[in-house]
């Protein structure tokens, strides 16, 4: 008969790990034991007569066990991705009109993403790369409409460009609340509730007969938009671990900056051609299609909503066994060596319980972003650089057309299709951080530490003010198109570079606090791309097309020294924030 060990009582069980279950021993014709077989008649009775003894045995056994399980109260354990599951105490009926215990659950969907096949995890991503284009898209989409939105609503051309400022601000506070949510509810039902939103309000932007219609359903656009921009780089974190993330985050940067490009590339032909409602029909039909593929293909990847769905699954098929008759699981004694000991076992999840309440969980992620903001001079100087680099990529939104039309006579579609260069640049710059990163490791010139990941981004991020120099410098009619387009193809370059590396770094640096410290510069980046277009005709016409891109240029050269401070002093720097050593002592 099992029965627990003397002195053992049902309690919680910490541990992760539960040994692999050993068979009861049965007692057959190949036993050891000494038989007298007389002839074979006598030897065939004897086998039959030990065999049915064997199986009375392994019954009373398993009714023994089954006995004490239903008698005993149940016995929470943590869960992990690592714990070997223990075997059921019997799967065999123990009474005649007993039926048979229900089927195990299908627990390969609650894998650990970390484990996923190389195939998976890249679909995943290229899906995620995917709706973070048609994101970015609609970010630039809106700007070729404008012209035709200013004589329909009697609107000036600041006033029109408001739509921008609506969408980043919706894009910039949304993560912050919605954060909370898909930490305890997972990515796949925050994807497809903010996706939905999304869709409707693309379709609304199109339907609406007002100007102050199109800033509240704009400023909705960028709430539902803005979780498969910011939480594309946590799917990136759920499913990869730090060293492999370079090339994920690479192609997720670089469909940021290919959408935004791409918008106004495609919208201008559609705003010249047709009206500017078809702008955001057309978003409505693609971005429609996409959301109904992730209700369909995208699976969970967050680690902590797999495990607590992998218990819930269990304890039901638990519960289940239980209401058939079958009790009890064989696990062995965290106290003793020897013989398994039935348990009526269930599983929690330690991340559930270290949980705090929603609300708690919203206020923090208003409230600590903002605090490390002002408080960590590497949130501040990193935010303040990718928020300029971001407001840079914005300010083309409106100069790009002002320029090639003013100066070149390019039509609307035509001064548009110049955001070509962005999305090749933007291309060429996910390629090259791949490839980059590859050659750094395999000659052994990359460190480990999160300095390592600013050496590429301190040459390449030069390129943002090289460009913002040559496009004020070369927009005049007597220079060739040719060359300002070039310049904008090289400022991505430096964007690209700036965005890369500030995610890697912060990410790398702050650890459990980077999605805060991503959050910092994810607002102040927003928040400050809205703002740019407004001032960008005024600037342009008033200081002029080349004194305006080299005060622009002058100041993205002066934020160029934050990368190079950081790999000379980043080590120092992070010895005195409060957060990073905290970090750094919890991890030994």
């Amino acid at each position: 008969m099992v029965s627990l060990p003397d002195g053992a009582e049902p309690g919680v069980s910490h541990s992760s790990k539960v040994p692999e279950i050993t068979a009861f021993r049965d007692v057959g014709p190949d036993s050891t034991e000494e038989r007298v077989c007389s002839n074979p008649t006598s030897e065939d009775n004897n086998n039959l007569e030990e065999e049915e003894g064997n199986e009375r045995r392994r019954d009373q056994i398993g009714h023994a066990s089954q006995d004490y399980a239903n008698d005993a109260g149940i016995v929470w354990h943590y869960l992990t991705f690592d714990t070997e599951l223990p075997h059921p105490t019997t799967i065999h009926p123990t009474r005649l009109d007993q039926k048979p215990p229900p089927e195990p659950p299908n627990l390969v969907k609650y894998t650990n993403p970390f484990k996923w096949s190389e195939m998976r995890k890249n679909f995943t991503i290229w899906v995620s790369c995917v709706i973070t284009t048609l994101t970015a898209f609609s970010a630039g989409a809106y700007s070729p409409g404008v012209g035709q939105m200013m004589q329909e609503w009697g609107v000036s051309s600041v006033a029109a460009l408001v739509g921008i400022t609506a969408f980043t601000t919706g894009f910039a506070i949304a993560p912050m609340i919605l954060a909370p949510f898909s930490e305890i509810n997972g990515r796949r039902p925050v994807f497809i509730a903010s996706g939905i939103l999304f869709v409707i309000c693309q379709l609304c932007s199109g339907l609406t007969q007002s100007y102050a219609g199109m800033l509240v359903v704009r400023f909705f656009v960028g709430v539902g938009g803005s979780t498969f921009s910011t939480m594309v780089g946590g799917v990136v974190s759920d499913i990869y671990h730090a060293e492999d993330r370079n090339k994920p985050m690479a192609l997720f940067s670089g469909a940021a900056l290919f959408g935004t490009g791409l918008g106004p590339l495609v919208c201008g032909f559609i705003a010249q051609n047709t009206t500017w409602r078809w702008i955001f029909y057309t978003q409505a039909i693609s971005c429609g299609t996409m959301v109904a593929l992730i209700c369909v293909v995208f699976k969970e990847t967050r680690g902590s909503v797999l495990l607590s769905q992998k218990a819930k699954a269990l304890n039901k098929w638990y519960e289940a066994r239980e209401a058939a008759g079958y009790y009890g699981l064989n696990v062995s004694d965290p106290e003793k060596t020897g013989p398994m000991v039935s348990q009526r076992l269930r599983w929690k999840v330690r991340s559930d319980e270290e949980r705090a309440s929603l609300g708690k969980m919203i206020r923090v992620s208003l409230y600590r972003p903002f605090h490390l903001l002002f408080t960590e001079p590497v949130v501040f100087w990193f935010s303040l650089w990718v928020a300029f680099s971001w407001a840079v990529l914005y300010l083309t939104l409106a100069a790009v057309p002002l320029v090639f039309q003013s100066n070149h006579g390019f039509s609307l579609q035509q001064a548009n299709a110049v955001f070509s260069a962005m999305c090749i640049a933007s291309i060429l710059s996910a390629v090259l951080s791949i490839y980059q990163e590859k050659i750094a490791k395999r000659h052994g010139k990359l460190i480990s530490t999160p300095e390592g990941r600013l050496y590429f981004a301190c040459v390449e991020s030069a390129c943002m003010p090289i460009g913002l120099f040559m496009f004020g410098w070369t927009s005049f009619s007597n220079v060739h198109w040719i060359f300002p387009t070039i310049a904008i193809g090289i400022a991505t370059v430096g964007i690209f570079s700036i965005y890369l590396a500030t995610f890697n770094f912060l990410a790398d640096t702050y650890h459990r606090y980077a999605s805060s410290a991503l959050a910092a510069q994810s607002f102040c980046r927003n928040i400050l791309g809205g703002v740019f277009p407004l001032i960008t005709k005024q600037m342009y016409n008033y200081l002029g097309y080349g004194p305006a891109s080299s005060l622009l240029g002058g100041i993205g050269a002066l934020l160029t020294v934050v990368p190079w401070i950081l790999v000379f002093y980043g080590p120092r720097i992070r010895a005195r924030s409060k957060f990073a050593s905290e970090i750094r002592d919890a991890t030994g």
